[in-house]
């Protein structure tokens, strides 16, 4: 049986705007996208959505060209998503 690996936490959230944030991130995993690093999960919404705790991980990331990036896996200790290019961006991307 293959182990799975830990995903990495999403660490801080910056967005104020997203359903998914209520004192970080409470979604379960996010997925992380390909034009510049954006957080495919947000959504920007008063509903409140997710687990009710803030301990998201990070479950897929399109951006291959980054050094944390292994097979579309995260290997960073862990991620903060904030305002970048878009209102909510990986800021923890780096390129190769």
């Amino acid at each position: 049986m293959t182990q799975m690996m830990a995903m990495p936490r999403v660490q801080t959230c910056t967005v104020s705007g997203c359903g998914y944030n209520h004192d970080g991130c409470t979604a379960f995993a996010i997925t992380i996208g390909r034009a510049s690093s954006e957080c495919d999960t947000f959504i920007d919404t008063a509903d409140k959505g997710g687990m009710g705790q803030a301990e998201a991980q990070v479950g897929a990331c399109k951006r291959a060209e980054c050094v944390h990036n292994t097979e579309l896996e995260c290997h960073a200790p862990s991620i903060m998503v904030g305002a970048g290019v878009d209102r909510a961006d990986c800021l923890t991307f780096e390129a190769q």
